[in-house]
């Protein structure tokens, strides 16, 4: 079984540590982001989420949010699944969408990403 809580660290090289994840599924955290909008320094912002735990046979389903703290008018959202291949070796896949801040309505084509 695919266990979430630990540290984790992506192509990027940013890393993400999630607490124990509670039985009902809660979880929250710490990612720390090497990747940042005004190109920054490193920071780590809390991350808050859940996980869904799987049928028979399934790996986990999993969704959580980054409150970029301290450097970025800004929030992320990701939604993935956990899998573990036939050497052990945990894999956490996501998709991820990015809202920015605007100034105004007219701009809000741009917010997402």
């Amino acid at each position: 079984q695919c266990q979430l809580g630990g540290l984790w660290r992506n192509e990027q090289d940013s890393l993400m540590e999630i607490s124990a994840v509670r039985d009902n599924g809660d979880f929250q955290g710490k990612y720390l982001t090497r990747v940042t909008l005004t190109g920054g320094c490193a920071h780590a912002s809390p991350l808050i989420g859940a996980q869904q735990q799987p049928g028979e046979g399934g790996w986990p389903t999993f969704a959580f949010s980054v409150r970029w703290d301290k450097f970025s008018n800004a929030t992320t959202a990701f939604a993935g699944q956990c899998f573990v291949d036939k050497g052990g070796k945990e894999t956490l896949t996501t998709t991820w969408l990015l809202r920015e801040a605007v100034a105004s309505l007219e701009e809000e084509w741009k917010a997402t990403r």
